[in-house]
């Protein structure tokens, strides 16, 4: 194994080191914890390591993500010392990682997901309202292009404005200053760090769809490292990697990404995949939105060990059935064609324009 290191234990028998790189923050170390918990659970006699470090993203906190350009914010960094042999294995939220990874990397696994909707967080003075009974220009802080124009078209009676930082920072921002009347975050953050009585409100999908990957964490690992790709293997959740493949090929297939946008739903309901995907102008006054469906059905098919050399954008399964997989990145690629076909080309160009003039 690339980088792998051993400790000499008291019964003097030597057990494998694996370094999990993760970043900083309070939250990125809840999740890389959890995942370091199902490794150590599986492999009892591996000793793990948590490298924490910061990224590009972290840094830069007075600029809204879809003004910097950098399709890897959060990883970077993270991917550095993957390629240098310094850790093993490095988790991730899987929304903020690009749809391309750089030569070298995959994703090993993608975890069972947590709730994908995003939620409302209210300042206390609006304690008991939602998005609808807030005062008329209320300010509803987002740094998500994709939530922003969503809601100005769902609630025309708000303000929408950028606020940066992590989880900590921007509820910090809401009760401590006036300036927000109610916050949109992840759902799935705030569960994982315990504030989930914080939710004032949990969007519907016919409010506001969701980013490409978000609730799921995902683990990069290198390429060719065969055991530890073997080893995270099993980590995989067989439905969210299917939903997540055909969402990746969607975003990607749309040239997107956090500068235009872009917001998805999925569902896998009796071995069928259902995925829907919209482009929306920065206001949300265009928009395109279409449904479509695959079957996932791997019953009467045979269970073929899958390549590990195959990724699916971005994404190595080497546990889930091959076809599914196919199908999966099959039905992502056909939406993003039947938007593209609708004019989505026009609308995401725009967007991109306007985020740049802005």
């Amino acid at each position: 194994m690339s980088g792998e290191a051993g400790s000499q234990e008291d019964n003097g028998k030597v057990s494998r080191v694996i370094r999990i790189g993760t970043r900083k923050s309070q939250l990125a170390r809840i999740q890389t914890d959890s995942v370091a918990e199902k490794l150590k659970d599986l492999y009892p006699d591996v000793h793990l390591e948590i490298v924490g470090m910061s990224t590009t993203g972290d840094k830069i906190l007075d600029t809204a993500l879809s003004k910097i350009g950098e399709k890897s914010l959060f990883t970077k960094e993270l991917e550095n010392a993957l390629e240098r042999n310094e850790v093993d294995l490095v988790v991730h939220s899987l929304k903020d990682l690009p749809t391309c990874l750089p030569m070298g990397f995959t994703i090993g696994a993608v975890l069972k997901r947590e709730n994908p909707f995003d939620a409302v967080v209210l300042h206390p003075r609006h304690r008991g309202k939602c998005l609808e009974t807030l005062p008329d220009k209320s300010i509803v802080g987002t740094s998500s292009l994709r939530r922003a124009a969503q809601l100005k078209k769902r609630f025309p009676h708000l303000e929408f404005k950028d606020i940066r930082g992590n989880l900590n920072t921007r509820l910090k921002k809401l009760d401590e200053k006036n300036d927000f009347a109610a916050i949109i975050l992840a759902a799935a953050g705030l569960r994982r760090m315990g504030w989930e009585d914080r939710i004032s409100q949990i969007l519907e999908p016919e409010d506001c769809m969701y980013a490409v990957g978000q609730g799921a964490l995902a683990v990069e690992v290198r390429a060719c490292d065969q055991d530890i790709l073997e080893m995270v293997s099993v980590l995989h959740d067989p439905d969210t990697v299917l939903r997540c493949i055909a969402e990746r090929a969607f975003l990607k297939h749309l040239e997107g990404g956090c500068s235009v946008p872009v917001a998805v739903h999925t569902e896998v309901k009796n071995s069928q995949l259902y995925l829907t995907g919209a482009v929306y102008s920065l206001d949300g006054s265009d928009s395109l939105k279409e449904t479509m469906q695959t079957s996932t059905d791997s019953d009467n098919q045979e269970q073929e060990r899958v390549d590990e050399k195959v990724q699916r954008v971005g994404i190595t399964a080497l546990k889930v059935p091959g076809m599914a997989q196919d199908a999966a990145e099959k039905l992502g690629v056909d939406l993003a064609n039947l938007l593209l076909s609708k004019g989505a080309k026009e609308i995401l160009t725009v967007a991109r324009q306007l985020n740049d003039a802005r």
